[in-house]
């Protein structure tokens, strides 16, 4: 078994909606089917027991080795505690190569999951060991070292809830919300409505108080304090000279970093001075407070969610060590060591062994039974302590001090830190106060409380950041097809414009923000849609979405309000990554139909029988468009009231029910006054496509008549240049269905002598490159061919081969000939041009072809 490549899929495919990783598996003859294999099976279950069934597919009903892969990979992320569920393998068309497909939720963990069953495979084919527990605990680590924390968590999730779409902008916490002008961003609890100003004043723990005494809030006396010396005094001047005990903290710490608290004596403010010191360069020291540390949540001017938080403590039985009494703790499943679990594990490090010491005990002692031995003096989660909820508890008079000292530092989202004997009674009664404001506070204790209620404060923060109804998205329109899609694009994403609408766009010709281009190439896969949907001056979006980017990574986005499918044709690269066929094309291309919003709509071709049953997979409404109204697809859908957008009387008219809107085609410049057929079916596309997206026909209206196809806003698509009184069309129609398009547009068209300017992609099939010109040469006169600048896998000298082959026989073509550079057959072809005449270049180069067109003519005209 050789897995030959591996890959992810990170949004939405040609398997399912989920994020998988694809892997190509190439079998030897006996592992394509492995009950041939004696003792095989049985070698993987001793192995990993938990690996489950396994499930054969496909019509030959046979069991392969890369089907133990699917289920290994799928099994071990699940024993890891990853949530997947989905897994698939696929026979290609080549003998024993398989295509396997297993959901991911981190990226990270999938490859290696799969990694780690060809392991397991090989070990069980080699009957060598193989440790299951070791891959389960790398896998489970490595996940948790990937996923968000539970915090981040937590508004993702309730962000999910409410639709909004979310994007992780790095491996840590900041997450963007929603798309192009209508995103948010956060990071763990802080929102991108919080100033930095803010923030400072919360990491100043002496500013912070000032601000809320000022306030009228209850906070404790103190100040910072310059040596310890200095702290002595102040220690004196707050509560030790009255009995009281003190505080000694870092003045710009956090997560209770460097705090102690209960000092009586000089020699434990020096400890606790010198820790301070180990987390800040400036201590303070405050009157210590009697009661319980409690966290309120303040989200907005809310109160969401308050918990008492206890110190990590073990409770004796007279039997066990406390450092036994610790690990049996540890144990707990929601413990772990870091921020990515509920709880966070009780470490014996020199503050706790300190603590153990003023006590009189060490980790070795065995507490009597019923002692409670705390072991910190923080409460904190982050060092091991508990929480319990107390939300339903908080007087409103304790509520309203919160939200007052979250207002007073300018947080929108704020950890509020009150030490009190109850939750009960307003601070004032009982001589409690609030110790601390945290910006970006922990969520744990509020998600998973030790004991209590669990509260979802990520949907205040949800709230928060999006109004009632607002899901953060933005209108978009995804295009595929095999021919048109470009134009198809540019002309929707013109229409949408024409309402004022900042529009991006990706197409094959690059990356556009507002009309300015921001990337440039083929810019028609994922990769580019996520960047226009996260830039903040996108209103809407127009994505090309190209079968090259589907199959490589899926969709960039998880859903589109309007899906449009121009065409499905046999020249749409057949022969690669296993698209063998037009039926394959046709799944492929389904996929943003699959993929559209229950309120959407798919924009289909109904003339077109590949795409007429997409129509079924769609779970918003359909809009067909065709030239012929009398087509039965096109004459049951209007039946139904449904909508459609058709030809007649030299109009484009668009109906549903009693409604219609006429369009003259006269008014729509692409079309050439409804000369050309396939920019007629590109405009239906497009006037569909905003249609469905609420734009008004009014700027319909406007956008159809001001887009014109020249090679500055449709580069490669139908340009036409004028070269001494003849007729010149660039055009980078590089398929059958795509020449036998042009030939019909130029066909209309008046001409003396007709000639065509072509080579061959290299990538394509033999014969639809042979197609090619077996079509031009029964309507052209001249036919020049010409050998691409990449031949795309091909040796020098094949394709043109291939395109002499198809001018065998040819009706009409009296002239050919072969040259070698693609301008300099460009300039043959201009040279033997007359008034009159008629010459298709189909570009290759389209940028720097579309350039050397303009200088010949314009350099001719001058």
């Amino acid at each position: 078994m050789n897995i030959t490549r591996t890959r992810a899929l990170r949004g939405p495919n040609l398997w399912s909606r989920n994020t998988a990783m694809e892997s190509i598996v190439v079998c030897t003859a006996q592992e394509c089917d492995f009950t041939t294999i004696a003792g095989f099976e049985e070698r993987v279950r001793a192995r990993f027991p938990a690996i489950g069934g396994l499930q054969a597919q496909g019509v030959d009903n046979l069991l392969s080795i890369a089907h133990v892969l699917e289920s290994a990979a799928l099994a071990l992320q699940a024993q890891a505690g990853c949530p997947v569920t989905f897994s698939r393998t696929h026979a290609t068309v080549e003998d024993c190569t398989f295509q396997v497909v297993v959901e991911y939720s981190e990226e990270a963990v999938g490859r290696r999951a799969v990694e780690l069953a060809e392991q397991l495979v090989q070990a069980a084919l080699n009957d060598t060991p193989f440790d299951i527990q070791a891959a389960i605990t790398e896998l489970r680590e490595l996940d948790e070292e990937e996923r968000m924390g539970p915090s981040t968590q937590s508004i993702v999730d309730a962000a999910l809830a409410r639709g909004i779409p979310f994007k992780r902008l790095t491996k840590g916490s900041l997450v963007q919300l929603g798309w192009g002008s209508k995103a948010r961003k956060f990071q763990a609890a802080e929102v991108d409505q919080t100033s930095s100003v803010a923030e400072a004043i919360a990491q100043d723990k002496d500013l912070t108080k000032r601000l809320l005494h000022a306030a009228g809030v209850p906070v404790p006396m103190g100040r910072p304090v310059t040596d310890l010396d200095d702290a002595w005094a102040v220690a004196q001047e707050v509560g030790l000279a009255e009995g009281w005990p003190v505080v000694v903290k870092p003045q710009d710490g956090n997560q209770g970093k460097g705090v102690t608290v209960n000092i009586t004596t000089r020699t434990q403010l020096e400890a606790a001075y010198a820790t301070a010191l180990e987390y800040g360069s400036v201590v303070m020291v405050e009157r210590f407070l009697p009661g319980y540390d409690y966290r309120l949540l303040v989200v907005g001017n809310q109160l969401v969610a308050a918990a008492r938080r206890d110190p990590p403590q073990v409770l004796g039985d007279g039997q066990h060590t406390v450092r036994e009494l610790v690990d049996a703790i540890n144990q707990d499943p929601r413990r772990g060591s870091g921020h990515g679990t509920a709880l966070t594990k009780i470490r014996l490090d020199d503050i706790a062994l300190a603590r153990l010491a003023s006590a009189g005990l060490t980790p070795d002692s065995i507490p009597a039974q019923g002692q409670r031995v705390v072991l910190r003096n923080n409460a904190n989660l982050s060092t091991g302590g508990s929480a319990t909820d107390v939300t339903d508890d908080v007087h409103p008079a304790i509520a309203a001090r919160a939200i007052e000292a979250a207002a007073s530092v300018g947080l929108h989202i704020c950890g509020v830190d009150v030490i009190a004997e109850s939750m009960l009674k307003p601070l004032e009664a009982q001589g409690g106060g609030i110790v601390e404001v945290n910006a970006a506070p922990g969520l744990r204790m509020h998600l998973a409380p030790s004991f209590g209620k669990p509260r979802n404060v990520g949907q205040h923060m949800i709230d928060l950041l999006f109004a009632p109804g607002d899901d953060g998205r933005i209108p978009v329109i995804a295009v595929t097809g095999t021919n048109g899609k470009t134009t198809t694009t540019r002309l929707a994403a013109h229409l949408l414009h024409s309402h004022g609408l900042r529009v991006g766009m990706t197409n094959t010709d690059g990356v556009y923000v507002n009309g300015r281009q921001i990337d440039s190439g083929d810019c028609s896969g994922p990769r580019s849609a996520r960047n226009v949907l996260a830039h903040p001056e996108v209103d809407a979006a127009v994505l090309e979405c190209a079968r090259g980017g589907i199959l490589r990574e899926g969709l960039g986005f998880d859903r589109c309000q309007v899906a449009v499918v121009t065409n499905v044709g046999e020249g749409d690269h057949l022969g690669l990554n296993y698209i063998t066929t037009v039926e394959d094309v046709m799944v492929l291309k389904r996929v943003i139909v699959q993929n559209v919003a229950a309120s959407g709509y798919a924009v289909l071709n109904a003339l077109d029988p590949h795409v007429v049953p997409m129509a079924r997979m769609c779970t918003g409404q359909v809009i067909f468009f065709g030239a012929d109204r009398h087509h039965p697809v096109m004459a049951t859908h209007r039946a139904q009231g449904q909508r459609v957008i058709y030809v007649a009387d030299g109009h484009i008219v668009a109906a549903e029910g009693a409604f219609k809107e006429r369009i003259a085609l006269a008014d729509i410049p692409l079309t050439r006054n409804g000369s050309i057929g396939f920019q007629v079916d590109n405009a239906m596309a497009a006037i569909g496509a905003a249609w469905a997206a609420d734009i008004p026909w009014e700027a319909i209206r406007r956008g159809l008549a001001s887009f014109h196809n020249d090679s500055a806003n449709a580069p490669g698509r139908f340009n036409l240049f004028d070269y001494r009184g003849a007729t010149v069309i660039a055009d980078y129609g590089h398929n059958p269905d795509a020449i036998r398009a042009l030939v019909q547009a130029v066909d209309a068209m008046p001409a003396h002598k007709r000639s065509v300017v072509i080579s061959g992609a290299g990538d394509r099939r033999d014969q639809d490159i042979i197609e090619q010109t077996r079509i031009l040469g029964a309507a052209f006169d001249d036919v020049i061919l010409y050998q691409d600048a990449c031949q795309r896998g091909r040796a020098d000298g094949e394709v043109l081969a291939l395109l002499r082959q198809g001018l065998e026989g040819a009706p009409r073509t009296r002239y050919s000939t072969e040259i070698y550079g693609e301008f300099l057959a460009i300039d043959h072809a201009l040279e033997r041009l007359q008034p009159g005449d008629l010459c298709l270049v189909l570009v290759d180069q389209v940028e720097e072809a579309l350039a050397h067109l303009r200088q010949r003519t314009q350099s001719q005209s001058a």
